[in-house]
C-alpha cells in the first residue's frame, strides 16, 4: 500500500476514534464498560457455551456440538491474534488526539499487548460464527453481542476502529475454519474399543 494511502487510512482511523472519544455519553459509558469487561478472558462466551450445552441435555439439540465448536473457535482466534498477529503488528494502544486522557467513566484495564488486531472482537466473532451456524437460533443474538463488544472496545479507548474491523474478520474466518474442519467429522462419532476376542485371564 502506498505511503500516502497508509497515512490517509491512519488519519481516518484516528478521526473516527476521536469522534467516539469526544462524544459525551455518560448514560452509555457504564453499559459499554460492562460489555467490555464481561468478555475479558472470554468469560461471557464460555458461560453461554455452558448454558447451551446444558439446554442440549434436556431437548436433545445440537447444543453440545455447537458449544464445543464455539470454544474451539475462540481458542483458534486467540492463537491467531495474540500469538501471531499482535507481535508482528506491534501497534500501540490508541490515544485521543492532543494526548487527552480517556474519560474516567470509560476506563477499563488497559492490556500491555499490541492494539492490532482486537483479540476481544476476534474471539466474539469466532464464537458467534461457529456456534451461530451450528445452532441457527443463536446466530442473530450472538452476532449482535459480538458487534456490541467491538464497539465497546473503541468506546472504552482500547482500540482503533480498524483494530476492531480486522478482529471481526479474523474471528469470522476462524469460526468458519473450525466449522469446515468439524464438518468432516460426523456428529457423535467416537471410535469404540473392540471387545477382545478371548478372555485375558
Amino acid at each position: 500500500m502506498p505511503a500516502e494511502v497508509q497515512a490517509q487510512v491512519r488519519a481516518l482511523d484516528q478521526a473516527v476514534f476521536d469522534a467516539v472519544a469526544e462524544t459525551r455519553t455518560p448514560s452509555l459509558d457504564r453499559f459499554f464498560v460492562g460489555v467490555s469487561r464481561s468478555v475479558d478472558h472470554s468469560r461471557l462466551w464460555l458461560l453461554m457455551a455452558a448454558v447451551v450445552a446444558l439446554v442440549a441435555l434436556v431437548d436433545g439439540s445440537r447444543g453440545r456440538r455447537a458449544a464445543g465448536l464455539g470454544v474451539l473457535a475462540i481458542g483458534s482466534a486467540s492463537a491467531v491474534t495474540n500469538a501471531a498477529l499482535k507481535p508482528l503488528a506491534g501497534r500501540r494502544r490508541p490515544t485521543p488526539s492532543g494526548h487527552r486522557a480517556v474519560l474516567g467513566s470509560r476506563r477499563v484495564r488497559r492490556p500491555v499487548s499490541a492494539s492490532f488486531p482486537s483479540g476481544h472482537t476476534a474471539s466474539a466473532f469466532a464464537f458467534a460464527a461457529a456456534m451461530g451456524e451450528t445452532e441457527p437460533w443463536t446466530w442473530l443474538p450472538l452476532h449482535a453481542a459480538a458487534g456490541a463488544v467491538g464497539y465497546a472496545r473503541v468506546h472504552t479507548g482500547m482500540h482503533y476502529p480498524s483494530d476492531v474491523a480486522a478482529g471481526a474478520l479474523i474471528g469470522a474466518l476462524c469460526g468458519w475454519t473450525v466449522r469446515r474442519v468439524a464438518a468432516r467429522v460426523p456428529a457423535g462419532s467416537c471410535p469404540r474399543r473392540r471387545a477382545p476376542a478371548f478372555p485375558w485371564w
